[in-house]
Order: structure tokens, then C-alpha cells, then sequence
């Protein structure tokens, strides 16, 4: 996937780009001549539109293939949309859809995920998989694993966040990039796209969202755009113009793969040093922990003692926050820490 989609960006950003619903010929073809104006190479829209709830938008069906046909006729760009059953797999195929996404929610079904597997199964069509709306990164990769067994070549994985945990949350989906991170480092070769769209909820969002994918490597943008976003019939809140997005585009700042200058290498050198002294000062502490463990076998003292720990933590946070360091971050290295102590205790 990164090969194919690098033939056709080169050195620029990846930007996969189109409205979150094709709603009628006419908006899919003033937004496909728009973005392709900018460069845009693949155009990205919906067809079959899973909701919550019933009632709402849900797609226009195999009535809008003729209208990506014509996008990918008159503008040279690839089409992509979105295949959540054996049926729209079919349809799609026979149009010639160049790309395929499968979505969060489908994602979260192996039942489904095979059952397009098999769908799939002779045509070598590129397919980019979302994560599922939990954060479960094997269930994310059990599914692009079926589509390799089922004999795909070009897989790629779009990162889209995932459900918030509080209804206190900044984003529609939390980003969760540990998890991403996690999975680009088991798959290097993995492409990985970011959709801010779908993580932010709200256009605002979108550029400091995208400009954070791009600077931890992510290999491009898979964003919605709309001729007419405050008119879309689904996901107006998030869509940006097209102009917008050359705009958001314009200020992002681009990064490419890995650096080797000397400079950057002794910095690195640096961060060795400070990782075997972390080691050593963890393995002092987990010998302290492990007195402890002796103590309260002795005294009959159970191993886990909550009110310790919040103390422990709360003493944590204050010095993270003098250091510049967020109480997320140090929320959870300590609760890792007291896991490991426990283990060590019992």
C-alpha cells in the first residue's frame, strides 16, 4: 500500500480526501475537480453509510458508482469508498472502485471481517482497515491479518481513534497514539494513515490533529472534504472545504523518515544513558519493593495497599507537573510501576 500510494504523492504528503457521503453527482464531481486542482490523487466518499440509529442518512447505495466513475473519468484520480458487506464488495468491484476501506465498526466484527475476506479472496484490490471503536490493537490487526491470509497484497491501516472513555472529552474519539505507535512498531512496513476528521469531530481540530500524525510519521491524511460542508447530510461538523484544505495542507509541517546526522545520534546516545540509568533506578526500587513483600508476608499484611498508592501517586504527579510533564503520563507510568511491585510481592 505505502509503495502505491507513494507512486502517486512522490515526496509530498499523502492525502486521500472526499466527502464523508456521496449525496448526489453533482457534489461528488464539484468536490472531486476541486481537490483534484490541488493535487488530491485519490478521492474518498461513502456509499453505504452505517448509523447508530435508524432513520438517518444511509448512503445512496450502488446509485452513486456511476458518479465516482465519472469523478475517476474526468478528474484521472483513483476512487476509494467504504465496503461493510459481501454485497457492497461485489458491486464495488464491478464498478471498479480502486480502493477500499473497511470501518470501525466492522472492523470490531471477525464474523464480518471474514466475511469480506472471502469476498475478496482473488482480487488483490488495495484495502485500508480503521481501528475498531475499542482500543483493542490485536483485534485491529486479526483483521488485516484475514484479509492477508485471504491472498491481499496491498493492506494499509487508518488510524481513527477511538471511543471516549468520559463524555468530558475534547475529541469525538481519543486519539490514542500509543496505540498506533505500537502497532507501526510491530508492522514498520505497515502503511498508516490518520483520519483527523473522524478523531476530532470538529473541522477546528482537524489541522492540529493532522499536523500531530504527520510529525510522528504517520505516512499520510485520510480527511473529509466537501464542496459544501455546512450542507452534508452526514458529519457536516467535521468536513472542510476544499480551499480549507489546501489551506490546513499548506501549514503542516512535513517530516520525512528517518534522520542519521551526527548531531541527532549523540542526542540519541543521550537518551541510551538516561534509559540504562532508569533500568538501574527501577531495578533499586523493585529490590525495596521486594523487602516490603517480605515485611508484610511476616506481619500478614495484605499486598495491595490502596492509600499508600494514591499518595504515592499524588506526590508523583506534583513533581511530573514541575517538570513539565503530564499528569496522564504519570498517571500511567506509576500504575505500571505498582503492577510490576505487586507481581513482585505476591
Amino acid at each position: 500500500m505505502r509503495k502505491l500510494l507513494r507512486g502517486l504523492y512522490g515526496t509530498g504528503p499523502v492525502v486521500i480526501a472526499g466527502p464523508c457521503s456521496a449525496e448526489s453527482q453533482e457534489q461528488v464531481l464539484a468536490t472531486a475537480h476541486a481537490l483534484a486542482d490541488m493535487g488530491i490523487k485519490v478521492l474518498r466518499a461513502g456509499l453505504w453509510k452505517p448509523r447508530t440509529h435508524p432513520g438517518g442518512f444511509e448512503g445512496v447505495g450502488t446509485e452513486g458508482l456511476p458518479w465516482l466513475q465519472r469523478a475517476k473519468h474526468e478528474t484521472g484520480m483513483l476512487v476509494a469508498t467504504e465496503v461493510a458487506t459481501p454485497e457492497h464488495v461485489s458491486a464495488a468491484l464491478e464498478a471498479g472502485i480502486d480502493i477500499f476501506w473497511i470501518g470501525a465498526r466492522t472492523t470490531a466484527n471477525p464474523f464480518a471481517v471474514q466475511q469480506l475476506a472471502d469476498a475478496l479472496h482473488g482480487h488483490d484490490v488495495p484495502v485500508l482497515v480503521k481501528n475498531p471503536m475499542s482500543p483493542d490493537l490485536e483485534l485491529w490487526i486479526g483483521a488485516m491479518q484475514r484479509l492477508a491470509a485471504a491472498g491481499l497484497q496491498h493492506i494499509g491501516a487508518i488510524h481513527r481513534g477511538f471511543t471516549p472513555s468520559t463524555s468530558h472529552e475534547q475529541y469525538r474519539n481519543t486519539p490514542r497514539w500509543d496505540i498506533a505507535i505500537e502497532l507501526k512498531q510491530r508492522y514498520p512496513a505497515l502503511c498508516i494513515l490518520c483520519d483527523p476528521s473522524h478523531m476530532g469531530g470538529r473541522r477546528e481540530l482537524v489541522g492540529e490533529l493532522s499536523r500531530q500524525a504527520l510529525t510522528m510519521g504517520f505516512d499520510g491524511l485520510f480527511v473529509e472534504s466537501h464542496c459544501c460542508p455546512d450542507q452534508a447530510l452526514s458529519d457536516a461538523s467535521q468536513q472542510l472545504s476544499p480551499f480549507a484544505l489546501a489551506q490546513m495542507i499548506s501549514q503542516l509541517d512535513l517530516r520525512q523518515g528517518e534522520d542519521s546526522s551526527e548531531e541527532l545520534e549523540q542526542l540519541r546516545q543521550r537518551i541510551d544513558e538516561c534509559d540504562r540509568e532508569l533500568v538501574g533506578l527501577l531495578a533499586r526500587r523493585m529490590a525495596v519493593v521486594r523487602e516490603i513483600g517480605h515485611y508484610k508476608q511476616r506481619h500478614h499484611v495484605a499486598v495491595v495497599q490502596t492509600t499508600r498508592f494514591n499518595i504515592v501517586l499524588r506526590q508523583a504527579i506534583e513533581l511530573a507537573r514541575t517538570e513539565g510533564m503530564s499528569e496522564a503520563f504519570i498517571t500511567a507510568v506509576m500504575r505500571a510501576i505498582h503492577d510490576e511491585a505487586v507481581r513482585q510481592q505476591v
